[in-house]
């Protein structure tokens, strides 16, 4: 009998791994491991390209409005697509390197140029680079490609400045179309940040424990983010508890569905988030 012997591990083949665990997870998170036989039929640009490109980022904010059409019979206003398109993006982003982080303790970095929007889909394709942080001890430290970090304070900084890092290029080429200023668009990837550990931990039952994670990551204004976690309970007629925030930078989904607000969002008093969270 032929014994079969498996390739070593790689990062990238770790970090695949890992991107569809969880994508599986999260049914909310439209992302794809590349696959280098896959053939692009749909119009697609990289992350980098919208960063450098005026016609790709038109082409992005193009798809996005007629999708906000498609959805809601509603053609937004020119910011309000580039607000939803960003949220988006940085929600999509920031999850696949905080979920690989909350997950198993390693940060990703992924650079725009390996991130490929399929821009009539809305979706993401991300290619798996060579590239984390991990802890002592972690067995792929000893990997080409892996830095070693102190402890978990030291990761959790690396989290918060692999996202900082990805999504500043995509600040500066979209704030104009956005119309709103550095603390804003700070807002709101730190809002998607938090909410994408957030959301992730009630997926898999594990909401307090992600509640506390995302404190531990933001536990206050660090810079570039202007705002903490600053997660609160609301207690309901019968005693129970709800775990809520309110949004540092609004992602404008308001300005679509008025009287669908967002949960978290500045307008909705806790009155309404209670009986949301109670029906």
């Amino acid at each position: 009998m032929r014994t079969v012997l498996e390739s070593p591990p790689t990062l990238v083949s770790v970090l695949g791994t890992a991107y569809r665990r969880l994508t599986g997870i999260c049914e909310a998170l439209t992302v794809e491991v590349a696959d280098p036989r896959t053939a692009y039929d749909q119009p697609a640009f990289t992350g980098a390209e919208l960063m450098s490109d005026q016609s790709a980022l038109d082409a992005f904010l193009e798809a996005e409005a007629t999708r906000i059409h498609t959805r809601f019979a509603h053609t937004p206003r020119s910011h309000v697509t580039a607000s939803r398109a960003l949220h988006d993006y940085a929600w999509s982003v920031a999850l696949l390197m905080s979920g690989v982080w909350y997950l198993e303790r390693r940060v990703p970095r992924i650079r725009p140029q390996s991130v490929r929007l399929d821009l009539a889909a809305g979706a993401y394709t991300i290619t798996p680079e060579p590239r984390v942080a991990c802890l002592p001890g972690d067995p792929v430290a000893a990997l080409p490609g892996a830095v070693t970090v102190a402890g978990e304070e030291a990761l959790r900084a690396e989290l918060r400045a692999a996202v900082a890092d990805h999504m500043r290029p995509l600040l500066t080429a979209l704030g104009p179309a956005v119309r709103r200023g550095p603390r804003a668009l700070w807002g709101m990837v730190g809002d998607d940040l938090v909410s994408g550990i957030w959301y992730l931990g009630r997926t898999l039952g594990r909401e307090e424990d992600a509640v506390r994670a995302a404190t531990a990551l933001l536990p206050e204004p660090v810079s570039p983010y202007p705002s903490g976690a600053d997660f609160r309970l609301l207690t309901g007629i019968d005693g129970r508890r709800h775990t809520t925030r309110t949004r540092a930078g609004c992602c404008l989904y308001y300005a679509i569905r008025p009287d669908e607000a967002c949960g978290t969002c500045p307008r909705v008093c806790d009155t309404e988030r209670l009986r949301r969270l109670e029906e």
